[in-house]
């Protein structure tokens, strides 16, 4: 555990945003599934990006990688039979229906924390085709043998749309065609639109009909060099920053993005803070805000920076609509309110909501990261604007998604 010093100093400058790690996980595993040389490039090695780059390797992906990109290189047999997720949710759930491609047994394994997150949208279709699917959650291991046959699914979709996706990357390739239907409203639905861009790209076509995705089997990745773009949900960090303490010029964001993370341009915006628009990102200014109501149900993973502003505007704001925070890599209601409340905020937790009184300061003080990446630099962030310093432990935590956002942090700072 390391524990991080910050002292109030205004965040000014213009910065590169790194890439998105939804677009890079996907173009990964789609360049692999492929078999033929594609390049991906832009791409940022963060720990959950390197997960899935691991995994694709240990089922018998070739890859040559160098400093900001990735060449798939086609498919070699694996002796391997086991392979490590890390802490990423993504690669875990991505990965498993592609491991299941073929008959071969293989045991994943994973964080505890990662490894006690839901997995039973998978479990029910494992068991219902006979296949094996044992989780061991003393030793944070999953045990599966496919191989996984072509079917109508019908999956929950208010737990994960991981679970979507992750089927979505694999039926294509199987002999028969297969549907999946949605049987609960589609929470972070976008995430799937952006599993369909990034797979349409490569050439596999999926039909779309409501809550039902259609998916003609006997289908075959193409050849296709992938430029991943910017990230949204860190991208949230700065915005929020500047509208606190400065002035951040947002570089490497795709105005057009399908990222759900891109409504943080519409909620600051609706909380007072000024954005200009750019050719390749935005300019953010230091604004008066105010309280408002916030749906959460879309845009999970910003809430924790938005609840940083919130502490800091006139009046009241309501995110409600937040219950899959609680199966984070943290309780994230719980880990946020506790942070900004030592700090001097005024949050509470009401069943999946968080109810935030504005305050007119924050004092400072030592505050837990919970070992939790947007956690920890959203506390960061709200050091910008403290009386005085901030301690944060877990501060390693941040290499999960943005191995360099100290690196920036300090770079932008400004006294």
């Amino acid at each position: 555990m390391s524990v991080i010093k910050l002292e109030p100093k205004a965040l000014k400058g213009n910065i590169e945003v790194p890439s998105s790690k939804s677009y890079g996980h996907r173009a990964l595993i789609c360049a692999a599934l492929s078999n033929k040389p594609c390049s991906i490039s832009n791409i940022n090695f963060s720990e959950d990006i390197k997960a899935t780059l691991s995994c694709l390797k240990a089922l018998g992906y070739r890859f040559n990688v160098h400093t900001d990109s990735v060449e798939s290189c086609g498919f070699k047999a694996s002796s391997m039979d086991s392979m490590y997720c890390k802490e990423s949710g993504s690669t875990l759930r991505f990965i498993i229906p592609i491991a299941a491609l073929s008959e071969k047994p293989w045991s994943i394994s994973g964080e505890p924390s990662l490894m006690s997150r839901p997995l039973q949208v998978y479990e029910e279709i494992f068991h219902k085709q006979g296949l094996e699917f044992s989780l061991n959650n003393i030793q944070s291991n999953l045990h599966i043998k496919g191989p996984i046959k072509a079917d109508d699914f019908k999956v929950r979709g208010d737990i994960s749309s991981q679970f979507i996706s992750g089927l979505l990357f694999a039926l294509p390739l199987l002999e028969g065609n297969s549907s999946i239907e949605a049987i609960t409203p589609l929470e972070s639905k976008k995430y799937i639109d952006i599993t369909l861009d990034i797979i349409r790209k490569f050439g596999v076509n999926i039909e779309k009909e409501r809550n039902k995705y259609i998916i003609r089997g006997n289908q075959s990745y193409n050849h296709y060099d992938y430029k991943v773009e910017g990230d949204y949900s860190q991208a949230a960090f700065w915005m929020v920053g500047a509208a606190l303490s400065g002035e951040i010029v947002l570089n490497n964001l795709n105005i057009e993005s399908l990222q759900p993370d891109k409504d943080i341009i519409k909620i600051l915006t609706s909380m007072g803070v000024k954005i200009e628009s750019m050719s390749h990102g935005v300019k953010v200014y230091k604004s008066d805000t105010v309280g408002i109501d916030i749906d959460a149900s879309q845009i999970p993973d910003i809430v924790p920076i938005i609840a940083v502003l919130a502490s800091l505007s006139k009046g009241t704001t309501n995110i409600y609509n937040a219950g899959r925070l609680r199966i984070k890599e943290s309780d994230r209601l719980k880990s946020i309110t506790e942070g900004l409340n030592r700090l001097g905020a005024k949050v509470r937790e009401q069943g999946d909501s968080l109810i935030i009184e504005g305050v007119k300061e924050l004092k400072g003080g030592c505050v837990k990261g919970y070992n939790d990446h947007r956690i920890v630099m959203s506390l960061a962030i709200a050091s910008t604007v403290c009386k005085e310093g901030v301690y944060i432990e877990d501060a390693e935590a941040v290499n999960k998604s943005y191995p360099d956002f100290f690196k920036d942090f300090h770079r932008l700072s400004f006294r």
